[in-house]
């Protein structure tokens, strides 16, 4: 993993700067110095190329700032062109556009370039794009779409695909199980194997015995308000998902937001400009495969996990996280990035369940450059290369601490001696503990009860005595 640079790299920091943080003996890494700003930011194009990522065995050094350790965002994605200007259009231009009203029983095929809107009630119904090199713009104009097993928008072959929402109320709906389509396995109500854009100043509800939408390209949202029920992913997207603004309301089975290529774990990333979520997940709220990067919006997240990806990088925003597993995850899920969770900035409040469960879990390195972290639980930080507290504020069950405490086994944040662990935080040949034994302090002559045991009410025995064995 070509460590020797990076811990080079630490060593040069920690001889430069007085006091410098480092990893001590305790496990634990000091607040040294103010963080780099790493928030990016975007331009509009044109055109529609793809954002370059940082691949390969290079990723490592690329990735990293001499500063802080940390990567910067311009480093993780070429954020430059992730819209066009009519990704970011919200309305259509309608003046050369063919109106469709839709019937029951009856699917639609559109095979040519166009502005196509939709209107009407139906069951059964199809409307699938079948239009090599082609873009199209999809217009749901009032539509209601029940079917069975059978997506309610399927795209078989396009350049791209608009669906957009008028000022209106649209439903789709899938009941059944989802039947293949041309030996093509298609499992969402809106289904596409091409770019997919999504905006509108509508509504689009969906209720899905699949997945909600799924693109087996790039997926983008620029607008609109979208209600999603799912059995499997609310969204998914196999190369990626790029979220510009919009209002999401997700309750799924597995994840509110996935995007996976497993046939390129370099891309599969999600980036996430601004947006009001509200995610209801039994699995990830958000997974990305390579890098999730959240530059703002509002998050109230409640999962197993809230956010996970190989490099999670979050630069603002309002993000609170109900978690029974990790609040925060970082994993190696692509070669092509360095495993880290980075704070530059935003408001992150997490709330952890009981039990074997950590705040911000990264196998492999944590950094703190800003903004306000505040977890409640037995573990707030577990890593297991090294963590960085350059700025911002960290606080822990309700007190703010000025260092990055690595969890161990013992319950709670430091393990033996640590915070929360045996004896709470200090424990044994530490600090007074606030954990304790029951709620009392530990003895302060380090002596045990007489007959070996354990004493029942927390209480420990007064005099000096060792023990003389229990039964």
């Amino acid at each position: 993993m070509r460590r020797k640079y990076l811990f080079a790299t630490i060593l040069l920091s920690t001889i430069l700067v007085a006091g410098g943080c480092g990893m001590g003996a305790t496990g634990t890494s000091s607040k040294t110095s103010a963080g780099a700003d790493s928030i990016t930011s975007f331009t509009l194009s044109d055109s529609e190329s793809e954002p370059s990522k940082v691949e390969g065995a290079g990723a490592l050094e690329e990735n990293l700032s001499a500063s802080s350790a940390a990567a910067t965002g311009s480093t993780l994605l070429d954020t430059e062109n992730m819209f066009s200007d009519r990704d970011l259009e919200q309305t259509a231009d309608l003046s050369e556009a063919e109106y469709i009203e839709l019937k029951s029983g009856e699917d639609v095929t559109i095979s040519s370039e166009g502005v196509y809107v939709l209107s009407g009630s139906v069951t059964e119904c199809t409307v699938v794009v079948d239009a090599q090199d082609a873009k199209v713009q999809l217009v749901l104009d009032g539509v209601s779409i029940t079917n069975s097993a059978a997506p309610a928008i399927y795209v078989k072959e396009a350049n791209k695909v608009f669906v957009t929402t008028t000022s209106s109320d649209n439903t789709l709906t899938i009941t059944g199980t989802f039947k293949a389509i041309d030996s093509e396995n298609v499992d969402a109500a809106i289904y596409s194997n091409d770019d997919l854009v999504l905006n509108g100043v509508g509504t689009l509800t969906i209720d899905s015995s699949g997945n909600g939408i799924s693109g087996k390209d790039d997926l983008k949202i620029t607008g609109g308000t979208y209600n999603i029920t799912s059995s499997s992913d609310s969204i998914e997207a196999k190369d990626s998902i790029r979220i510009y603004d919009g209002t999401f309301n997700l309750t799924s089975q597995k994840d509110g937001l996935h995007s996976e290529n497993e046939d390129d774990t370099s891309v599969g990333y999600i980036f996430i400009e601004n947006g009001e979520f509200t995610i209801n997940a039994q699995a990830d709220g958000i997974q990305a495969t390579s890098v999730l990067m959240i530059n703002g919006g509002t998050f109230d997240i409640e999962a197993s996990e809230g956010l996970e990806g190989t490099y999670v990088q979050i630069n603002d925003g309002t993000i609170n996280i109900s978690a029974s597993d990790d609040g925060i995850n970082a994993s190696s899920k692509s070669a092509s990035y360095e495993v880290v969770v980075e704070i530059n900035g935003g408001e992150l409040t997490i709330v952890m369940g009981s039990g074997d469960t950590d705040g911000i879990d990264a196998n492999g390195y944590i950094y703190v450059n800003g903004g306000t972290v505040n977890v409640t639980g037995n573990s707030a930080f577990d890593y297991d290369k090294g963590a960085e507290f350059n700025g911002g504020t960290i606080i822990i069950n309700g007190e703010e601490v000025t260092e990055i405490t690595n969890s161990m086994i013992g319950g709670g944040q430091g393990g033996l001696g640590g915070q929360g662990g045996f004896g709470g935080q200090g424990g044994f040949k530490g600090q007074k503990g606030t954990g304790n034994f029951d709620g009392q302090t530990p003895p302060t002559d380090g002596n045990m009860p007489p007959d070996g045991n354990m004493p029942t009410d927390g209480n420990m025995p007064p005099q000096g005595e060792a023990p003389t064995g229990g039964k």
